[in-house]
């Protein structure tokens, strides 16, 4: 299996996992100019962002530490311009969900703090 194939299976677990807390999917893999944002979906009535990381080893470090300031703000600016284009003005976050080496998901809901 090569790294694409990995990440997308990645991405169907995490969504798996938010769609059996009952969250309502909207989109996967949203690309626009300033970054991607792996899942994007609605818990209630908040848009929350979902970063998915995994990592085979741990010899560089967890799945969660590969998230850089960078990847942050490009983060954002995706989020932004998601919001704008859908002229969403309610609240929005920001989770992390990881799959260690052993295939153990880790959701770290509100993993860091949106940009206003």
């Amino acid at each position: 299996m090569n790294t694409k194939e990995r990440g997308d299976q990645a991405e169907r677990r995490a969504l798996e996992f938010f769609i059996g807390r009952g969250w309502k999917p909207l989109t996967q893999q949203y690309r626009c100019r300033q970054g991607e944002i792996d899942l994007i979906l609605q818990d209630a009535d908040t848009l929350v962002f979902v970063e998915v990381r995994q990592r085979s080893r741990t010899s560089f470090g967890g799945p969660a530490e590969s998230i850089t300031a960078t990847k942050i703000r490009r983060l954002w600016l995706a989020a932004q311009h998601y919001c704008q284009s859908i002229r969403w003005d309610g609240p929005c976050r920001f989770d992390v969900l990881t799959i260690d080496a052993d295939q153990q998901l880790h959701w770290l809901p509100d993993a860091f703090e949106a940009c206003a």
